[in-house]
């Protein structure tokens, strides 16, 4: 019970807060946009969250980690493709985001990894997250749950992958 009371708590604050989704946040120089990630399967442990961060400063900064309180581990991962075999690895260092750059985590390419689901998530949930910047600090977003295969936030475009060949 306490956990949704504070679940919920988040959400209002986020919808009070006042960015015109759910997803967008601003902490120091670091903007994150378009946070969303897909329905799970009943019985599924894993999610993956996916969303847009640009460093609009002018020192680099860097995605450490993360939390949720719908998931027992939190992880920042990379997909790329190695001697035509698509592997997944997570970032024990962080995600560098390089001032004036944006970077875009999204299905193929750099996701967030939500662990040991305590539920499944259902479309039309927001399920917050704790992000941590090594420089900006942290702050609170929403992911958008979208449909179980969704390849992008509602809207939004197929484009910047990051995909690594």
């Amino acid at each position: 019970m306490k956990n949704i009371a504070h679940s919920l708590t988040v959400a209002a604050m986020l919808a009070l807060a006042g960015p015109a989704s759910a997803g967008d946040a601003k902490v120091g120089d670091v903007v994150i946009t378009e946070a969303w990630s897909r329905a799970t399967p009943g019985g599924a442990k894993i999610a993956g969250g996916y969303l847009t961060i640009e460093n609009k400063g002018s020192a680099p900064d860097r995605l450490v980690r993360g939390s949720s309180d719908v998931a027992g581990k939190f992880e920042i991962h990379e997909m790329a493709m190695n001697n035509g075999v698509m592997t997944m690895r997570p970032l024990d260092k962080g995600l560098a985001i390089e001032p004036g750059k944006t970077v875009k985590l999204a299905p193929g390419g750099y996701h967030l990894m939500l662990m040991d689901l305590k539920s499944p998530l259902k479309q039309g949930d927001k399920v917050p997250l704790t992000l941590e910047f090594e420089k900006a600090g942290k702050v609170t977003v929403a992911l958008d749950v979208q449909g179980v295969g969704a390849q992008a936030p509602a809207g939004g475009d197929h484009s910047g992958h990051n995909m690594k060949k």
